[in-house]
């Protein structure tokens, strides 16, 4: 058995840590530091405000797409997609916005909170990479919810040119989808003029093309069986939209 007195332990101890001390200088001289992290990509946001320019009709939450030229929310004289039809009858865009996002063409889409009841406001953002500028454009599309079946908002304005702090104001018309007839009964319209089903999967409109509305008539005007007044009519334009790139 070998001792070792009290200098011979600190003798050993000492070349322990000499030993330890240069292993660690040796790591340190042949350590490379990571890369730092790439940058996050630039992003271009634009905020889409839409004003109820009507006496007495209540537009649904707006549904705004940002997208490509691909792409189009409903094309005039053509039949609406499901997505429209649930948005033109029940005020509802889920279904619109899940056909947009699904859409290898589309960028972004937001809803906005809730409905816009007559000369009431609101703004949604939208933002998309940098990248996607190029031909980029913005559609928007809200229900006249005291109607069966009509739209409003605008389709595919180009904004990819836009600069940080360039805006469009632009007025909208109100458009038929087409999908169910205009009966104007309270049993066929959700809003508070009705309280009616809204959407119904049956398209009952013999023409099922989207086309610019002839608006309402009322009982007002002679139309027995409607359920609305004067103060349900509208004359175009619907609403104000604008859209304002904010960076």
């Amino acid at each position: 058995m070998m001792f070792m007195n009290r200098t011979g332990i600190l003798r050993f101890a000492a070349v322990g840590l000499a030993a330890t001390l240069f292993s660690a200088c040796s790591d340190s001289d042949n350590f490379v530091p990571p890369p730092p992290p790439p940058p996050p990509p630039a992003m271009a946001s634009f905020e889409v405000t839409l004003t109820n320019l009507t006496n007495g009709q209540p537009l649904s939450p707006i549904a705004v797409i940002a997208h490509q030229d691909a792409y189009s929310v409903f094309t005039v004289g053509s039949a609406a997609t499901a997505g429209l039809e649930q948005l033109a009858e029940g005020g509802d865009n889920s279904a619109l916005l899940a056909e947009a996002d699904a859409d290898a063409a589309v960028m972004a889409s937001a809803s906005g909170a809730a409905p816009i009841g007559p000369a009431g406001s609101e703004t949604v953002t939208v933002t998309v990479l940098q990248s996607e500028l190029p031909g980029l454009t913005i559609s928007l599309s809200s229900m006249l919810v005291n109607t069966n079946d009509a739209v409003t908002g605008v389709n595919a304005v180009p904004v990819g040119a836009f600069a940080a702090g360039d805006t469009r104001t632009m007025r909208s018309i109100a458009y038929d989808a087409g999908t169910e007839a205009n009966t104007e009964a309270a049993a066929h319209i959700p809003g508070p003029a009705g309280g009616g089903e809204g959407f119904n999967a049956a398209r009952d409109d013999r023409a099922d093309l989207v086309a610019m509305h002839a608006g309402v008539v009322g009982q007002d005007d002679g139309f027995a069986a409607s359920d609305l007044t004067g103060q349900h009519r509208f004359d175009n334009p619907i609403a104000q939209i604008r859209i304002e790139r904010i960076n």
